[in-house]
């Protein structure tokens, strides 16, 4: 049987490396991506790989170029891709929020996003499949997020119409939407105060973490989601 190849662009930390961790546990040689210093080395399970690239994803050619280096590295092509690479500013009320901070938003997390989408689409192999991680902030308005979740309902579009064109192909394409997640990113610019709030919108009284949104993850990138497509699932707790 051939490898079990997945591609997870921004694996380097929280959600991301989670993906790694776990698909590399079902068997997948992982390739995972970067923005900036190199992460330590992850030790692979027994028999199978894992290796960080360094890429801007607002720029194309360097996400081809990761697509490039993987076949040339791994031996073919991915049979998984994760686009889970974004960022988040400082949230704001419309009335006051910076538009350059918006057009940051716009530039890495819709324009990095189809970069990604883009070249897996034309790169994955096969009865694969693609997963974008989104937020369920786009079915759940907050003040101050709403530049932050109209850039990933942006990415939910692009999927769901990725999912009719691919289907021909047996390539299943979903989206993970998950709630507040502990991770870095999450809690960055949060008081204990706010962390608190975060935790009420469940039900449970608790915020993910991110070997919850792995699972999820796996879930569709395994033959037990053959059924699931189109699709974006939701991990959070019961906040929405």
């Amino acid at each position: 049987m051939s490898k079990k190849i997945a591609i997870v662009f921004g694996g380097s930390r929280g959600i991301g490396a989670a993906c790694v961790k776990k698909l590399n546990e079902d068997g997948f040689d992982v390739a995972y991506t970067y923005v900036s210093s190199e992460p330590d080395a992850v030790t692979a399970a027994a028999g199978t790989r894992v290796q960080g690239y360094k890429v801007d994803i607002t720029k194309p050619e360097e996400v081809a170029k990761v697509f490039a280096d993987v076949a040339k590295d791994f031996g073919g092509a991915p049979s998984c891709v994760l686009a889970n690479a974004g960022i988040n500013v400082p949230p704001g009320p419309m009335a006051q929020f910076d538009p350059d901070n918006f057009r940051k938003l716009v530039e890495v997390n819709i324009v990095g996003a189809f970069n990604i989408l883009a070249e897996a689409a034309r790169q994955v192999a096969d009865n694969g499949t693609i997963i974008a991680t989104t937020t369920s902030l786009v079915r759940n308005a907050v003040p101050g997020v709403g530049p932050y979740s109209a850039t990933k309902a942006a990415v939910e579009c692009l999927i769901r119409s990725m999912s009719k064109e691919l289907a021909g192909r047996g390539v299943r394409v979903n989206g993970v939407a998950p709630g507040p997640v502990d991770t870095d990113l999450f809690r960055a610019g949060k008081n204990e105060e706010a962390l608190k709030r975060s935790a009420a919108m469940s039900p449970l009284n608790r915020v993910g973490q991110p070997e919850e949104i792995a699972e999820v993850v796996a879930f569709l990138a395994s033959d037990k989601a053959s059924w699931v497509l189109g699709q974006i699932v939701q991990p959070n707790g019961g906040m929405i």
